[in-house]
């Protein structure tokens, strides 16, 4: 039987209480113990891996130093909370993390009373904390620590600047650490990284990191030492490693770093002292993504989310994908650069997603074509309604879920003034494991009510390339096409470019009673439904939307003097999208054809792989068959 001791010390551990009853010296076998477990786990269960890898020992050290749940942590970029969620009773349901019905991949309030606030989009993290702490000093609950992780890249989103503005206007009392790994998914870009970099690569920097281990490892004290010490401290690194200046000062800071992120011990020791000092605070520390897994440290654009591989070798374990079709995302990548190879004036813009949307095929071939802009969705829609104004094409290539960020800067700067910017809309619907953060559910509903706004969304990956150059084309205003994540269905895609007209829509069956409208590549899926329905009598038309806006009403006119009936399907909310332009229009014409709805209820859908996720929404064939099916039982 095993004993106790011959346990793993993570295996003694269910919630933080239990992590403070090590010793500080056990603490490094602890996280490497913790690292292991993260590989092995992630290795057949793909997740965001170098984000978490690279942050065990600052978790350890936080879990360690705060009374949490009581002591609140906010996560930023929540992919780096795998460690986080193992040492805080989730450690036996790890095995589930971002499957269907199992535990989600980031940090979520109703899993988990130690996830203190959501995290999903980076750069959130130093607002919400504020707010926690005025809000807790408002009622009275000033014993409570607050501490905010931010990094791999967040640091350089608006809103943390904005942040960073506000708390340092302030006295409240808060830890903000800075986990610098030097890299967001892609490469880091931007002032703020150069500057991040300059501090860490000061010919002062080693100087000031062993007198920073002389001066907060001592372990015996006189009272005042604390305060006598991090007075030294932070006036040795203003004068030393910021000499000429120190941004985080200038804001209204304490400036604390930087040092090394992966030894536990120090951090203990730093975070205890840093817990007594009153005021913001921010602690600079430096990480390495992937930290643990050699390949991993290499390679760390690829081994972000690796999907699985050896847990030993780190060698990733290739999915046998010979015979499916290109994946959307190729399709763009490769499709941009054939038109920028065309037309002088066609530019790329992503914020931090070059290699998610492919924007890496053009990159490679005209770096000074390719602008990534970093964690700024606002920026980057602005950015590109100015390259616009001034001539240029650009296409501005989103997640639909992180577009929702630069909302504004898409009505005011762009459709407002009739910007031709090509909006190209990667994630559209149901994107999976990632969860509600990240389904591109919206993008339908609060695109439409935008006046100058065309809004397509391809079947397959022709018409994404045909669309993509008819917007080159479009001069009255913004262009946005919107597709999935993943494979489409064609194995011949690459055929000449077309161009398409502007709110037209495409018939593929004709047939009677009951007349589908698709939008997007869920209209495969009705296709090869409705080719089993014929062969049990069966026989509806289907419609290729391929424009929401500006809407075939020509088309819809004569649908409502032939069909009694109509399905909408959509991979986007009901709310919004294409079933309430159609319900609109049966209104406005007072029509009394009967409407059915395939799309996203009024809720947010979970996390699951797309096929469990498609089942639960009515997307798979089956249920499409059989909406179809209840439709002709009621005609």
């Amino acid at each position: 039987m095993e004993t106790t001791k011959n346990k793993r010390l993570l295996d003694t551990i269910e919630y933080p209480a239990d992590l403070k009853k090590l010793k500080e010296e056990e603490l490094p076998q602890l996280c490497q113990e913790l690292r292991d477990f993260i590989i092995e786990q992630t290795a057949k269960n793909p997740g965001h891996l170098g984000a978490s890898l690279g942050v065990v020992e600052l978790t350890v050290a936080m879990h360690y130093v705060f009374d949490t749940p009581h002591d609140q942590i906010v996560w930023d970029v929540g992919h780096q909370a795998y460690a986080h969620k193992i040492l805080t009773g989730r450690k036996d349901r790890f095995n589930t993390n971002r499957k269907y019905k199992g535990i989600s991949g980031f940090p979520k309030m109703t899993e988990s009373e130690y996830d203190a606030f959501g995290a999903g989009h980076a750069s959130i993290s130093l607002s919400a904390l504020l707010g926690m702490t005025v809000a807790d000093r408002m009622q009275g609950n000033d014993k409570k620590a607050h501490v905010a992780l931010i990094g791999d890249g967040a640091m350089g989103g608006g809103i943390a600047f904005e942040a960073l503005n506000h708390i340092g206007g302030t006295d409240e009392d808060l830890l903000v650490i800075l986990n610098d790994n030097h890299i967001a998914i892609d490469e880091r870009t931007g002032g703020m990284n150069r500057y991040l970099l300059d501090i860490t690569t000061s010919h002062h920097y080693n100087r000031f990191k062993n007198t920073l281990w002389k001066l907060l490892t001592l372990k015996r004290y006189k009272p005042n030492f604390i305060t006598r010490g991090i007075s030294s401290l932070a006036s040795l690194i203003k004068g030393n490693i910021a000499r000429e200046s120190n941004l985080f000062e200038h804001l209204g800071f304490r400036y604390f770093g930087p040092t090394d992120g992966h030894d536990v011990q120090m951090l203990v020791n730093i975070l205890q002292k840093l817990k007594q000092l009153k005021g913001p605070k921010i602690f600079h520390v430096i990480t390495k993504k992937g930290k643990g897994l050699p390949i991993a440290e290499q390679n760390q654009v690829k081994f972000h989310a690796p999907g699985c591989f050896d847990p030993h070798t780190g060698e990733i374990i290739e999915v046998h994908e010979e015979g499916k079709p290109i994946k959307f995302q190729d399709v763009f990548g490769k499709t941009l650069l054939e038109i920028a190879e065309q037309n002088p004036k066609v530019v790329g813009v992503t914020p931090a997603m070059l290699t998610g949307c492919s924007m890496t095929i053009m990159r490679d071939q005209m770096p000074d074509r390719v602008f990534d802009v970093g964690i700024a969705e606002q920026h980057a829609v602005t950015f590109s309604a100015g390259m616009a104004r001034n001539g240029m094409i650009p296409f501005c290539n989103i997640y639909s879920s992180f577009l929702q960020r630069g909302y504004d800067q898409i009505i005011h700067d762009v459709a407002l003034q009739k910007l031709p910017v090509i909006f190209c809309i990667d994630r559209a619907g149901i994107v999976g494991e990632d969860g509600a953060t990240h389904h591109g559910a919206f993008d339908l509903a609060y695109l439409r009510p935008i006046p100058n706004m065309v809004i397509a969304s391809p079947i397959n990956e022709t018409e994404l390339r045909n669309m993509m150059f008819t917007a080159t084309q479009y001069q009255d205003g913004p262009f946005a096409i919107r597709y999935p994540r993943g494979h489409g269905s064609q194995q011949e895609w690459r055929t000449p470019l077309q161009t398409l007209e502007i709110g037209k829509a495409e018939w593929l069956y004709k047939g009677e009673k009951v007349a589908i409208l698709s939008l997007g590549p869920l209209g495969v899926v009705a296709m090869n439904a409705i080719k089993e329905l014929k062969k049990e009598g069966m026989n509806p038309s289907l419609i290729n939307v391929r424009f929401l806006k500006p809407f075939d009403e020509t088309l819809f006119d004569e649908l409502l003097q032939t069909y009694s009936t109509i399905i909408t399907i959509e991979d986007g909310v009901k709310k919004g999208g294409l079933n309430s332009t159609v319900s609109e229009l049966i209104a406005a014409k007072n029509s009394h054809v009967r409407l059915f709805s395939i799309a996203i209820p009024d809720t947010f859908v979970e996390h699951g792989d797309l096929s469990s996720l498609h089942h639960e929404l009515g997307f798979d064939q089956e249920s499409i068959a059989q909406t179809i099916k209840a439709c002709y039982d009621h005609n």
